[in-house]
């Protein structure tokens, strides 16, 4: 038996997909731009951004078939419908992030031996057309990525590519004004660094919610000795809690009581119980199995 407190956030969805549209398409142009810009000057920093850049181009498109994804409805071959779409998509991105990093090191440390002379005029106008893209595709994205998984790895994605193309601008005039030309691999070097900072906390995130672990805010000792607490409840044993999506964390447990209740008396009881854990640990899904007198496992943590 269970209870939802759901909200609607069809509206939150549609805002969401406009912006990332209109992200997509400035990234596709300042990708075409960088790539063209960057063989002709010469620049890695500027090769590495605009390939930054075709990476924001992929994960925005994973992000925004996430959020249309997630508004499919549930049907008998899928019950959860597609509501972990976006945490999917979070995963892939935050994976990206890492992945062009590690590609963008391995090119710094190669290029770090031998630097070229460059065509700085060329990168700084370059990267001034790129922060001014992303900075704008930033702020679209920005409302909405500190309580949707999903927006913010497409939101990180973009403020990573903003600092790098600052980077690349400083850079750019360190070598027009002192001739510095290794500074574009240093800078290479430190925006990967940042994007492998930037990436891991995501990563590590989503990876949570896809292996079904408890979140970190729910301590799951706490709920089972209050729960005892309650008349008729004599044990609460074999739970599971897990983070479905970002709207929905769920609760399963085993209650064994005191003594052969009716079932009006339990849905009291199991009425209270919801009330209690939506309230005090924002749990929305609650599904609680009754037991009277039945020789199973009473332990909190039961292995399945």
């Amino acid at each position: 038996m269970s209870h939802s407190h759901s909200h609607n956030h069809a509206h939150t969805h549609d805002l969401n997909g406009r912006n990332l549209i209109i992200s997509i398409a400035l990234n596709i142009a300042i990708t075409i731009a960088q790539i063209i810009g960057g063989v002709l000057s010469g620049s890695l920093a500027l090769l590495s951004d605009a390939l930054h850049n075709f990476s924001d181009v992929v994960s925005l498109l994973i992000s925004y078939i996430a959020n249309k994804l997630v508004k499919r409805k549930a049907s008998l071959k899928r019950t959860f419908g597609y509501k972990r779409a976006e945490i999917l998509a979070a995963f892939i991105n935050a994976s990206t992030l890492i992945i062009v990093a590690v590609l963008l090191i391995i090119e710094a440390a190669e290029r770090f031996q031998s630097p070229q002379q460059i065509e700085y005029n060329l990168v700084i106008w370059l990267s001034i057309v790129a922060i001014l893209g992303n900075g704008f595709s930033v702020l679209l994205l920005k409302k909405n990525a500190d309580d949707n998984m999903n927006m913010k790895s497409a939101y990180l994605h973009l403020l990573t590519d903003m600092m790098a193309s600052v980077a690349v601008l400083v850079g750019g005039l360190l070598m027009k004004f002192y001739q510095i030309w290794w500074i574009d691999s240093v800078l290479t070097f430190a925006i990967a660094i940042y994007l492998i900072w930037m990436g891991f906390d995501l990563l590590k995130a989503s990876t949570k919610v896809l292996m079904l672990f408890t979140p970190d805010a729910i301590p799951i000792d706490d709920i089972v000795n209050k729960l005892n607490g309650f008349d008729a409840i004599k044990n609460v044993h074999h739970v599971h809690v897990w983070q479905l999506n970002e709207e929905e964390i769920h609760f399963e447990a085993h209650i064994d009581f005191e003594k052969d209740i009716l079932l009006s008396e339990f849905d009291v009881i199991l009425n209270k119980i919801e009330e209690f854990i939506y309230h005090n640990y924002d749990i929305n899904h609650v599904n609680i199995q009754p037991e009277f007198s039945k020789t199973d496992a009473k332990d909190i943590i039961v292995q399945d």
